[in-house]
């Protein structure tokens, strides 16, 4: 028996059923395939662009890794302990140590630049992160909308202010001021301990760790500021009507809610801040006083980083034909790329580390 469609029903035909489901059928099947198609394809299209990134890292480290392999073999392991920065004799003859050709007398040491480069970017991210969740909970909890939308539109064009003139506001600006107001005030207070006289004695002349550290920390506010501003939008209000409901006034409400809700999200644009700060060049150069191979002896003197001396020694280190200052230059720049890989590595066991709360609230509520 052959079932049809009966004429009183809309849309029917009074034919087979099967004749009538026939170019429906189809037209699902061309429509299937062509989704099945398309997906595989944009499988394949989101596949390399999730490689893309991944695979320009490795290229970027194994070609540093690669020119640095000569100045790695004749450094050692005591380039990340020595404070030398000797360039040698570019003009003499050259010399073979263990088969790399280098300048005579040619020595160099990192310690110096590492712990610049550390110092000032935790500066800055010391600065930067309270100033920016600070900032982004008064846009979001306690400015009109208007006001709010204002700061948010300054906030975006601060980041994209390029760093040369950060640089010339803190050497011309900032610096003095710091050197003229602050730094005498700092000093004078600090008791004169092993410890302490780290933050005693200034340089009066705009330049050092301090008011690099203060400039790469006006840089990355923007940075964590913005994140924490997406991030605090988006906790939900019911937490915190209860926690206002249980009688705690804002600032309690903000501690043991809405920071609590987003510290995985803060973690995370204190990073990006972190990043930024340490491969900063042209601002720390023109701020940071430069010095290549002498420790920072107090919070107000002069020093220099990774980033910044491999920008002011690239040129000069040209004229060494034996190129070994230039492959010295790129274990610099190695080095600079590990600690950033560790710096992130860390950051992303941390998260995962606070990230495990039960109750989004926090504790006490």
């Amino acid at each position: 028996m052959t079932l049809t469609t009966p004429d009183h029903v809309p849309g029917g035909t009074g034919l087979p059923l099967n004749a009538a489901d026939g170019p429906h059928r189809n037209h699902l099947r061309q429509l299937w395939r062509w989704f099945t198609q398309e997906t595989a394809a944009l499988r394949g299209v989101t596949a390399i662009a999730a490689i893309i990134p991944l695979a320009a890292l490795v290229a970027i480290l194994a070609v540093l890794a690669w020119k640095a392999l000569p100045a790695v073999r004749y450094n050692g392991f005591g380039f990340l302990t020595r404070t030398d920065w000797r360039p040698g004799n570019t003009y003499g003859s050259a010399v073979k140590t263990g088969g790399v050709l280098h300048p005579i007398g040619a020595r160099y040491g990192a310690l110096p630049l590492v712990v610049g480069t550390l110092a000032s970017s935790a500066i800055a991210v010391l600065f930067a992160v309270p100033v920016s969740v600070g900032a982004a909970l008064a846009i979001v909890e306690k400015l009109p909308a208007r006001i709010s939308h204002g700061i948010g539109i300054f906030m975006e064009v601060l980041a994209g202010i390029p760093s040369v003139v950060f640089g010339l506001w803190g050497i011309l600006t900032f610096g003095p001021f710091l050197t003229r107001d602050i730094d005498p005030i700092i000093a004078n207070h600090f008791p004169d301990v092993p410890v302490l006289s780290f933050f005693r004695g200034y340089v009066p002349a705009g330049e050092g760790l301090l008011s690099a550290g203060l400039v790469l920390g006006v840089m990355i506010i923007p940075i964590v500021a913005a994140t924490s501003r997406d991030l605090l939008r988006q906790v939900p209000r019911l937490p915190k009507e209860g926690a206002l409901a249980l009688g705690m006034n804002d600032f309690e409400m903000a501690r043991k809610v809405s920071l609590p809700w987003i510290r995985a999200g803060i973690i995370g644009a204190s990073v990006l801040g972190l990043a930024r700060a340490l491969g900063e060049t042209i601002a720390v150069a023109m701020v940071s006083g430069s010095q290549l191979a002498t420790m920072p002896t107090n919070i107000f003197g002069t020093f220099g980083t990774i980033a910044s001396t491999i920008v002011q020694q690239l040129d000069g280190s040209l004229g060494d034909g034996t190129g070994f200052e230039l492959r010295t230059l790129a274990e610099f720049a190695l080095v600079l790329a590990v600690i950033t890989l560790l710096a992130n590595v860390g950051a992303r066991l941390l998260v995962r580390k606070v990230s495990g709360t039960a109750l989004p609230v926090g504790r006490g509520v």
